[in-house]
């Protein structure tokens, strides 16, 4: 993934260069190795080996203008059977902690608590977290009434490997300029097949970013949401709540497929009143 980021900004461009941390160990050691294979110089990444929400590494070197990551769906964290948490600076800003089954939103806040002011940070996430009642409710309500959440955008399904739901982007910002208005984009049918997964092509990227860069709405693609539409869905942020999809079922004129019904229904009548008379001769 930063990999990916490099080449769309261009490594020259990167001054301070990249930072990310990685629980698992093989992980860890394959982003390390890549980075090496991709030359990128030792002195301009900085991978960490560590849990990030409860050993995170880079505290000397935040805050980031640009952050992205794809967290684990719905893991086990320690949560508030942790004392030390509910003080964190990274997630204490909300008042409560994400549920101890489920740290999607512990993730958010802790990428957006390392957010430079001018920075933003997309997240790939599991879309409960954009409707979850409880602690995640009280968290979403803390990220919108503060404005940090720019733009939601719906993934296709089977887009992942390992991953066949449908995923969601959100894209959080610290200087937003819309006033508290929040971005739906649904994506979900951005795609075309390639062999046994769904891929986004050159043209779905473009559709996407083009939505996501003029912020207009557009019907079953793309809505801009007021804070008062998001604070009457109870701070319920899912793609659909916002656009419908667009029906593409053929409409049927009922009175019209009463009639043919019954023509057919007497040709078949007469047909089996010709076939007794022949079956009679025969």
């Amino acid at each position: 993934m930063l990999l990916n980021f490099a080449k769309i900004l261009g490594k020259e461009n990167v001054k301070k260069g990249f930072y990310g941390q990685e629980k698992n160990i093989t992980t860890f050691n394959l982003c390390k190795i890549n980075m090496f294979l991709h030359d990128v110089n030792y002195d301009k990444f900085s991978i960490k080996l560590g849990d990030t929400l409860e050993d995170p590494k880079h505290i000397d070197d935040e805050p980031f203008d640009a952050i992205v990551s794809n967290p684990p769906y719905s893991v086990k964290w320690a949560g508030d059977s942790n004392p030390l948490l509910i003080n964190d600076s990274r997630f204490s800003p909300a008042g409560v902690l994400a549920p101890k089954s489920k740290a999607d939103l512990a993730f958010v806040m802790h990428m957006l608590s390392w957010l430079s002011p001018q920075g933003t940070c997309a997240i790939v996430e599991f879309p409960g977290v954009l409707y979850r009642e409880g602690a995640e409710q009280k968290i979403r309500k803390y990220l919108i009434d503060n404005n940090f959440i720019d733009t939601v955008i719906l993934l296709p399904s089977d887009l992942f490997f390992g991953v066949t739901i449908a995923t969601c982007i959100i894209v959080l910002k610290k200087n937003k300029q819309n006033n508290n208005d929040i971005l739906f984009i649904d994506a979900s049918n951005q795609f075309v097949r390639k062999e046994t997964k769904n891929k986004l092509s050159k043209e779905n990227i473009e559709k996407i970013i083009n939505i996501f860069k003029s912020r207009k709405n557009e019907e079953n693609f793309a809505y801009l949401a007021t804070l008062d539409e998001i604070k009457e869905n109870d701070y319920n942020i899912a793609v659909n709540t916002y656009i419908k999809k667009e029906i593409t079922t053929e409409k049927i004129d009922i009175f019209e497929l009463n009639s043919k019904i019954n023509r057919i229904v007497k040709t078949q009548h007469n047909l089996r009143t010709k076939i007794e008379q022949i079956i009679k001769k025969l």
